[in-house]
């Protein structure tokens, strides 16, 4: 058998539909494709709240990591919002433009760098972190705080799954 008639057998055996599917994997397909439209929905509703105030999501994450953890070390930074090294630069970059954070020596470590707020950046964040909660909270309130709480447990659980190493495996 030659190798375009090969893959044509191969692919002739493929599901063609998702209906065609097995249960379990159309089953995940719908949750992975709910979840995405789900944090879509979310994920526009921050945008739009931040955007009101010129920042970024990204901006806003690094204000709001500050503003709960105060002076913060780049690279935490970075675990804690999930960008890559040259994100977090970029992004302190813009902050400390704008005049909200300012970056700072390590008194123990010359090559260790901290972000933190200043007073207008904490200023910033005492007026607009309310709202933001607010808007976030409203965006969730088709469940209850109880299903929310029961979806947040669910959610790590899924996670922690997806990353362990037999999560991303095929079969």
């Amino acid at each position: 058998m030659s190798r375009t008639s090969s893959r044509k057998a191969s692919a002739a055996s493929l599901p063609a539909t998702t209906a065609e599917l097995p249960d379990e994997q159309r089953v995940a397909l719908k949750l992975w494709v709910t979840l995405a439209r789900a944090y879509a929905a979310i994920a526009r509703e921050a945008q739009d709240d931040v955007r009101a105030d010129s920042l970024s999501i990204g901006e806003f994450a690094v204000l709001e990591l500050l503003f709960h953890k105060g002076p913060t070390l780049l690279g935490e930074i970075q675990k804690g919002i999930l960008v890559s090294s040259g994100g977090i630069t970029y992004l302190v970059d813009k902050l400390v433009q704008k005049g909200v954070v300012e970056r700072r020596g390590s008194p123990n470590d010359r090559r260790a760098r901290y972000a933190a707020l200043t007073r207008d950046g904490e200023r910033l964040m005492r007026r607009i972190f309310p709202r933001h909660a607010r808007r976030i909270t409203r965006a969730m309130r088709a469940l209850s705080p109880a299903q929310q709480r029961e979806v947040t447990q669910l959610l790590k659980v899924l996670g922690l799954g997806a990353s362990s190493p037999m999560g991303g495996e095929s079969g």
